[in-house]
């Protein structure tokens, strides 16, 4: 019998093979067992959350947390499912009757391809932790067809083939139909007066298209609350013209179908192109529009039509600026079909929102073509222009109209084509703005957002990311898992600083051997996993030195890649390394970004090399693991003995992989950005290999022109031999010439503001001895061993349980469920 449940799982089980299914026990397929597990899981996941819908109704007193986000990153949720309402044991006992292992059954299930990297997968930490400790949240996002895309590698190139998730049917979702809402699109604002003679709008003329409400219920670790995350279909209203079918048109009959769902095909359509930005505004005017009627209509059914207290009950945080349109909707919907004059609705709006930034890089902060968004959203344009120029008086008014400052602050950015800053926008509106790492946070008041900083200091906060440690640990480490809770207790599963009990194991040889043993056990798994996908031998007793990251220039998987040629440089040389390592990578670039998919190529290439050489593939081996999701990152996560995190000091937010990492007992090879500063912080610099420019030093570069990676080029033998062996096609002599806009972007600027732009060669002579540090630290097994526990041992910040109560406790100002 579940926890705190009326279900008893086996029967369930019986119940949906022979009554869902249609299909008798003993001639159903695996498939169909796994579909009938999952369907009595869900039954008791269904069970919370009518609790949880019960609370929400009667508890006026907790206001409610609103996860606004492109990407939800959720992974398979029947292990996770069964860990967090504590069943293992009866699932386990059931499918034993049937012959059937838990782990193998697991994995018939699809990752749900509704996110990319760590934008989205933190989303979906945040509603575990969210649930787990009891808070009402819910997420919001779009039911993606085919997500970003299923990754394969021709020829050493990557491919992107449709990654049809739903194809076999998604046991975890709940469709809503009853609870549609209407979203609009086009069409033009027109002024009238009102009763009262006050000059108001109307949004006439539009193409409307419906949004169809499925849920996922997020489970919590031991808890009767649950987290929903709402997914929004498109659904044409009118499907089918019966007229045009008669009429032999069969493609026009379904025109309207077809084109209303475009919107939920993929996730970030390519924008290389007009369609392809017009297709990513609808999507997210599309999402945040269906999210912000269910939020008001939620609120009615809670408190009644008066929407004067919605920012008591309820609280939206944006993630990042996709969802930045709900400024606009919102403000739209409180004047438009709620009556609400301008100071009131700017009121509610201004005190509901919420904003965290994700990226310290100004060019990769969003901004919209303003007559595409006039076009498409004509209402919300004109509301956006309003706010605008009731902000720059204050500007103005706070700066002694200095004009640099307003037309920095300005929304809009003025040019040969005039652009929507959303940053702004969001900065403008919200009454929280925070960073997702203590420098990442430090870096936007004195860059990116400084000038709303200089003006609305009190809005700014940090919040550290992290991660849950049930999925993170719990669930994709078992062996450690294990070791920890016969070692500490299982507190550590809602409270990860519990973890700290753990040094005092770091001089018991027992605990430490155990701990390597478990280490073995999932680089062994690991090794046998690259096997079956790739048909590539990796020992598991060599180094496993990982980078597992979204493809950009920026994290850098180029130097890594420029290091490992070194190293394949210096054993044709005769200088054999002490340890035998196997470098591996996984992540996706954008379809569109040529350079990532060229730096793809480049290690596929780097990798052929190496490892047909017999000389070298002893001592050196390279693999690029395709398709990286959740699921492989589970297998490929806890197998790490060093966790690269060597983006450009500067340039990435914070990184969650880092902490993913740590947790299970990789050191950071790295350089100081993002999250990475707190690691040290947090676990010394005696446990960690630091190297490279800081993130000042890079920035006084830039700014003075001082750096010459061409003088660089000509000065260091090993980085000229590198280069000139990527340059001639020494990789691809079939292809010589392919590898020339990498040689050309590092000296010339080729395709880019300057050469070098994240100083991969600057950095490179320091990348090289972290290196060297962690061979010579590697060969002492128990050392090493010491100084992963401690890291394990020191994870305790990192858990999305702490980021989430420090947004409670200074933004969202909710309470728990007692």
């Amino acid at each position: 019998m579940a926890k705190n449940s009326k279900i008893d799982i086996t029967n369930q089980f019986t119940y949906h093979l022979n009554h869902t299914l249609a299909e008798n026990k003993d001639f159903s397929t695996t498939l169909q067992k796994f579909f009938a597990l999952s369907y009595s899981i869900r039954d008791i996941v269904a069970e919370k959350w009518l609790r949880t819908e019960e609370i929400i109704h009667q508890r006026k007193d907790l206001r409610i947390v609103n996860y606004l986000s492109m990407e939800f990153l959720i992974g398979r949720l029947l292990y996770n499912n069964i860990l967090n309402l504590q069943v293992e044991d009866e699932v386990k006992a059931l499918l034993k009757k049937f012959d059937l292992d838990l782990d193998k059954i697991a994995l018939l299930e699809e990752d749900a391809a509704l996110g990319n990297g760590g934008l989205g997968r933190l989303a979906a930490c945040f509603l575990d932790s969210l649930a787990t400790l009891g808070y009402l949240s819910y997420g919001y996002t779009i039911r993606y067809q085919y997500g970003l895309f299923k990754q394969t590698i021709e020829n050493g190139f990557q491919k992107e083939m449709p990654d049809d998730w739903l194809k076999n049917g998604y046991p975890w979702e709940f469709p809503k139909p009853e609870e549609a809402v209407t979203v609009k699109f086009f069409g033009r604002s027109e002024p009238y007066t009102d009763e009262k003679g006050n000059i108001r709008f109307k949004w006439v003329d539009t193409y409307d298209i419906l949004a169809v409400p499925y849920d996922i219920y997020i489970t919590g670790y031991n808890s009767d609350i649950v987290s929903v995350l709402r997914l929004w279909h498109p659904k044409a209203i009118n499907e089918f013209n019966f007229a045009e079918f008669e009429k032999g048109n069969y493609e026009k009959a379904v025109y309207e179908k077809n084109l209303a769902e475009t919107l939920c095909k993929v996730l970030y359509p390519n924008d290389a192109f007009y369609q392809g930005r017009e297709l990513r505004l609808k999507q997210e005017h599309f999402f945040v529009s269906a999210a912000l009627q269910d939020i008001i209509r939620r609120h009615k059914r809670r408190f009644g039509n008066d929407l004067s207290n919605l920012h008591e009950s309820e609280v939206i945080q944006l993630n990042d600026t996709h969802p930045a349109l709900a400024i606009p909707e919102l403000m739209r919907i409180l004047l438009d079909e709620e009556g609400y004059g301008w100071d009131d609705a700017w009121n509610i709006v201004k005190n509901t929102i919420a904003y965290t930034n994700h990226t310290v890089m100004p060019e990769a902060l969003e901004k919209w073509e303003a007559p595409l968004l006039q076009n498409l959203l004509p209402r919300h344009y004109q509301i956006i222009e309003e706010i605008n120029a009731r902000f720059l008086k204050e500007v103005g008014e706070k700066f002694n109209n200095n004009l640099k400052k307003i037309i920095d602050m300005s929304i809009f950015e003025e040019g040969n084509i005039k652009k929507v800053r959303m940053a702004n926008l969001s900065s403008v509106v919200s009454f929280s703005i925070n960073g997702v790492s203590e420098l990442h946070t430090e870096i936007l008041k004195k860059s990116v957002l400084k000038d709303f900083y200089e003006m609305y200091p009190e809005k700014f906060n940090n919040k550290t990311n992290g991660v849950t440690q049930r999925r993170w640990l719990l669930e994709c480490n078992p062996p450690l898992a294990k070791l920890i809770t016969e070692s500490i207790g299982n507190g550590w599963i809602t409270n990860l600083y519990e973890l700290r009990k753990l040094e005092t194991f770091l001089n018991d040889s027992e605990f430490l051997k155990k701990l390597a043993e478990a280490k073995r056990w999932n680089k062994e798994r690991l090794a046998n996993y690259i096997r079956e996908k790739l048909d590539i031998s990796v020992d598991p007793s060599t180094l496993f030195d990982i980078q597992v990251k979204r493809i950009h220039e920026y994290k850098r998987q180029l130097l890594n890649v420029l290091h490992i040629i070194h190293l394949y440089n210096e054993i044709l040389d005769g200088k054999k390394p002490e340890v035998p390592r196997t470098f591996i990578f996984a992540g996706k670039s954008a379809p569109g970004y040529r350079m990532a998919k060229l730096i793809i190529k480049l290690i596929n290439s780097v990798a052929e090399v190496v490892n047909r050489n017999p000389i070298v593939n002893k001592h050196l081996k390279v693999v690029f693991i395709p398709n990286y999701n959740v699921s492989a990152a589970q297998i490929i996560i806890p197998a790490a003995n060093i966790s690269e995190q060597i983006s450009t000091a500067g340039t990435e937010a914070s990184g969650t992989g880092n902490m993913k990492f740590m947790i299970n007992g990789a050191l950071t090879l790295g350089t100081l950005d993002g999250a990475n500063i707190e690691i040290l912080e947090e676990v010394g610099e005696e446990n960690i290999f630091i190297f490279g420019l800081k993130a000042e030093e890079i920035e006084e570069a830039r700014r003075k022109g001082i750096y010459n990676p061409f003088g660089i080029y000509l000065e260091n033998e090993k980085i000229r031999k590198v280069l000139d062996m990527i340059r001639g096609g020494y990789f691809t002599p079939n292809e010589p010439e392919l590898f020339v806009d990498i040689y050309e972007s590092l000296l010339y600027g080729k395709h880019a503001p300057m050469p070098d732009q994240y100083f991969l060669l600057a950095d490179f002579e320091s990348y090289e001895k972290a290196h060297k540090d962690v061979e010579k630290l590697y060969l002492n097994q128990e050392e090493w061993n010491k100084k992963s526990l401690l890291n394990i041992a020191r994870s305790g910040k990192f858990s999305s349980d702490r980021t989430i109560e420090e947004y409670v406790r200074d933004i969202w100002k909710t309470k728990k469920v007692d």
